[in-house]
């Protein structure tokens, strides 16, 4: 099959890449060329809110958008493509649920909205550069997936992803954990031990997305880890094992986070707060029977950490982690913390 990929640079992208290679698929680029991409897949360089021209006169057999993110945006792709693509593929969000403070989310359950003003608002914000959307970002996905589907009706296939990691994650949320794990000594861990929580492995999914494209599916996909199946306890646990590490953690109370102002899912990656954020109660058990009936599978959790910590420790980068707290942050509440426990 020939597949053009809509980004296919960066975290999802080059791993849809990847997966689709591995079947002897052709594969085409469409992006700014802002970040590196195999030198041997073809690139058509473009910005997709200026050069959609250049797009058209080919042919594809699917068209994977891994980066809309305005409505007008979805919908001029699909418009240029509608009849040189049998299927738009686009990445969405779990985001895009009006209600996750139930359990077992399902994908048809409401969406979120957004007014004219918000949209209006969105579509002011400069494109040049990777703008923050906000509290918008989960009503744009919604519009976006609209967009698509009232162009092509009935050939778009949209997954919604819940929170994706492994090797090439540019969020560092989950590499928080397996770096700082690695690294040993006390770690500040974060709620009941006991609590779930929910992922997919970057490879996972974007092996299923070929397969699903394959199969030429259409509708509408979650597409996450398992529920109930992972407890924060076991992934720190994994990763002490995997990267033969020293670590030992320091379980504190929600209360004690939240008093001392530790920034929920940025400083803790992973962590939600159960008391002080009911809203989000089901955010962790969004329900992907349907991605799993078809053919959805998953990797050991000890695959993803040990290839996440290896891409870890052997990236050229020398930058910062961009999610989990700081090491000094961290030291002055553990010792707070054994002061008052």
């Amino acid at each position: 099959m020939n597949i053009l990929i809509i980004g296919g640079t960066r975290f999802l992208g080059r791993h849809l890449v990847t997966a689709a290679r591995a079947c002897n698929h052709e594969v085409t680029l469409f992006n700014r060329g802002l970040h590196a991409s195999e030198p041997d897949v073809e690139t058509i360089q473009g910005d997709r809110y200026n050069d959609l021209i250049k797009l058209q006169g080919r042919r594809w057999d699917a068209v994977v958008d891994t980066c809309g993110m305005l409505p007008r945006a979805v919908r001029a792709a699909a418009e240029v493509l509608s009849d040189s693509v049998d299927r738009y593929v686009f990445i969405s969000t779990q985001n895009v649920y009006a209600d996750v403070s139930v359990l077992s989310v399902d994908e048809t359950f409401p969406l979120r909205t957004l007014t004219t003003e918000q949209l209006a608002e969105a579509n002011a914000i400069d494109t040049a550069g990777q703008p923050s959307y906000g509290a918008m970002y989960g009503g744009l996905k919604a519009l976006c997936e609209q967009a698509a589907e009232e162009v092509m009706p009935g050939r778009v296939l949209t997954i919604r992803p819940g929170l994706i990691v492994g090797p090439y994650d540019y969020t560092d949320r989950f590499t928080y954990w397996v770096a700082r794990v690695a690294s040993g000594g006390e770690v500040l861990a974060p709620g009941r031990p006991d609590r779930f929580v929910q992922f997919i492995d970057v490879r996972d999914l974007a092996e299923w997305t070929v397969k699903m494209i394959e199969q030429r599916e259409a509708g509408v996909y979650n597409a996450n880890g398992p529920t109930n199946s992972v407890t924060m306890q076991h992934v720190l646990e994994r990763c002490k094992s995997v990267g033969d590490s020293d670590a030992s953690f320091a379980w504190v109370t929600e209360d004690f986070l939240l008093q001392e102002n530790v920034s929920a899912w940025s400083e803790m990656p992973l962590w939600l707060p159960e008391e002080a954020a009911p809203h989000l109660k089901g955010f962790m058990f969004i329900n992907c029977d349907k991605a799993i009936a078809a053919g959805l599978r998953f990797r050991t959790l000890n695959d993803t950490i040990r290839d996440t910590l290896i891409w870890y420790q052997t990236a050229p980068s020398n930058e910062e982690l961009k999610a989990g707290i700081d090491a000094e942050k961290e030291q002055t509440l553990l010792r707070k913390w054994r002061e008052t426990h």
